[in-house]
């Protein structure tokens, strides 16, 4: 039984602050590093407006040659941390295999409600799905994981047209299950409340027909994030969906997204085939 709830959640406690800190620091300068790499080449087109919001923007980098499809990429941070600058480097494994990937921010909370970060992560969707052909693959780390999901439920505003387009979710360490972040201290800034922990659990929601997911967690992570990891294929595979869960042996919850980083990893090769 968890006692401790805030503990249960603590990445950061888990790995050591150190090593985290560490983590953060080296993954600005790489994503820093190849911005302006791609900027200098001609394939980045940064700082996209989705919407009126100062962070409703995303960035697009492109493939050498004509993009296969779109490849997008949804950062966690509890959804009150971070934004796609943190994060670009992590395009480079999709990109080597021929995709384009857009990297969205997004209002943090408590500025926004979860439910509106949804929204506003569908809006992203749909503006970086008209810049780019092809089938669409989303990927999402923590609670980028989170919101990658809700986009493969029934109750997420998406035109048919882009629903369909939507071949395969990825949920990197994704949050299924909002019900058990009630018991936490930084619901302060997540602001559920039990209507809205029930509304924006993608394991209490209804997936689109014809849904595809693989949920991918690190198999050193806390028990929590796998035991939220596992319940989303658990649960929609009952209700029809492709569902295959990975656990990444000895991956953290910060290391697991380094295999994004090289094309010939199986994690690349779901999030651009």
């Amino acid at each position: 039984m968890i006692t401790d709830w805030d503990r249960a959640y603590d990445n950061r406690g888990h790995v050591g602050n150190e090593v985290a800190e560490a983590f953060f620091a080296s993954y600005a300068e790489k994503a820093r590093l190849f911005r302006d790499q791609m900027a200098a080449l001609g394939r980045a087109r940064l700082d996209l407006a989705y919407g009126p919001a100062e962070r409703e923007k995303l960035d697009i980098f492109l493939p050498q040659d004509a993009p296969k499809g779109l490849s997008l990429f949804i950062h966690g941070g509890f959804w009150r941390m971070f934004d796609k600058s943190s994060w670009s480097h992590l395009a480079e494994g999709a990109l080597l295999r021929g995709w384009a990937v857009a990297m969205p921010s997004y209002t943090l909370a408590p500025e926004a409600r979860i439910s509106q970060i949804t929204e506003q992560v569908a809006a992203a969707v749909g503006f970086a799905a008209m810049q780019i052909e092809g089938p669409v693959r989303i990927a999402g780390h923590s609670a980028g994981g989170h919101l990658a999901s809700r986009m493969h439920c029934m109750d997420v505003s998406l035109s048919p047209q882009l629903a369909e387009r939507i071949e395969h979710v990825v949920s990197i360490s994704g949050l299924s299950d909002m019900r058990p972040l009630l018991n936490l201290s930084l619901n302060g800034t997540f602001r559920f409340d039990a209507t809205e922990a029930v509304a924006e659990s993608p394991a209490l929601r209804y997936p689109r027909a014809g849904a595809s997911v693989t949920c991918w967690v690190g198999g050193a992570e806390l028990p929590e994030f796998i035991r939220q990891n596992d319940l989303l294929a658990n649960i929609w595979t009952g209700l029809g969906v492709t569902a295959d869960v990975v656990h990444a042996p000895g991956k953290t919850h910060f290391n697991v997204l380094d295999d994004l980083l090289d094309p010939q990893s199986a994690l690349s090769g779901l999030v651009a085939p």
